[in-house]
């Protein structure tokens, strides 16, 4: 896929993943890498802190923007953007040279790595926002820690604290989403989207590839405000990208299709698309069933429980 290709995908949908690795410069991406079957990655602390030397020695050599990551026990999550197109070999340089420090100093042969990492391109900055509080929330769904934000081994800190110390990861972009001029008053919202986030029950990224747009309906649910508002402007003004799809087209193609065949497949994916759009938006759910002319129960059917 070229440049092109991605960009007019970045106005029909929130996140694109593909087999093949995209290797386009100025895409934020969704890394993760896990460990062989039930292998750890991390053993003891120093382990942890090879990796973060690693992802800062690459944000240098590659010149990666790192916005957000998360080191697990049996798993990885970064969120960077790369300025050149130089993603795999970025990757390969981070997770290689750690395997080789990891199976040197615990004597051991083989892959730690359970298969290439897996890459989720964010073309929408809800998605953006909520990727970013998925990641910080792997710990306290893992019952490693209460508070997201005293987790040692992620950048959560540098999103909710005040005076943090300068980082290679750059938590900017995505907190002026959320407010452009105060910086305190972005961490201060961010903590509570946080906060607020810790109380859903969420799927596992790593195994459901819906688990993040999960996270981002329940998000715009409690926040509508703030997601009508991303909706609206597509995160920032000035953006070169038509981020936000165009509910009006989607109505009108799911009018097409119910009107040939109401039950077919291709009418209740896009149903469930079209709804999943509003419900970002911050729309309630009797507000979708009028503006669709359905009822609650098909609203809360099609949300829950997908053909």
């Amino acid at each position: 896929m070229d440049m092109q290709d991605l960009t007019a995908l970045a106005g029909k949908q929130r996140v694109f993943r593909s087999r093949e690795k995209i290797q386009a410069a100025g895409y934020v991406s969704h890394i993760t890498q896990r460990a062989a079957g039930r292998e750890p990655l991390f053993l003891e602390n120093n382990d942890y802190l090879d990796m973060l030397a690693l992802l800062k020695e690459a944000a240098h050599n590659f010149d990666l923007c790192f916005y957000a990551f998360c080191l697990m026990p049996n798993h990885v999550h970064l969120l960077l953007e790369p300025r050149h197109a130089n993603l795999s070999k970025a990757m390969h340089a981070i997770f290689s040279r750690y395997a080789k420090r990891f199976n040197s100093k615990y004597q051991r042969r083989g892959h730690i790595f359970g298969g290439p990492y897996r890459q989720a391109i964010c073309l929408d900055n809800s998605y953006l926002l909520a990727a970013s509080i998925y990641i910080h929330l792997n710990p306290v769904r893992a019952n490693l820690i209460k508070l997201a934000p005293d987790y040692r081994w992620s950048s959560c800190s540098l999103y909710c604290n005040v005076n943090v110390p300068l980082s290679f990861v750059d938590p900017g972009p995505v907190l002026e989403l959320l407010d452009r001029e105060d910086l305190s008053q972005a961490k201060k919202q961010y903590a509570t989207i946080l906060q607020e986030a810790t109380q859903e029950e969420t799927e596992n990224a790593m195994e459901q590839e819906g688990a993040i747009a999960g996270l981002l309906s329940s998000l715009a649910s409690m926040f509508p405000k703030l997601f009508k508002r991303l909706a609206r402007k597509g995160g920032q003004e000035g953006d070169t990208q038509q981020r936000i799809p165009d509910l009006v087209e989607l109505e009108e193609q799911l009018q097409r299709l119910a009107s040939s065949n109401p039950r077919s497949p291709e009418t209740l994916r896009a149903r469930r698309y079209l709804v999943e759009q509003l419900v970002a938006r911050g729309y309630k759910k009797s507000e979708i069933a009028h503006k669709l002319q359905l009822s609650r129960k098909t609203i809360y059917n099609t949300l829950h429980n997908p053909s």
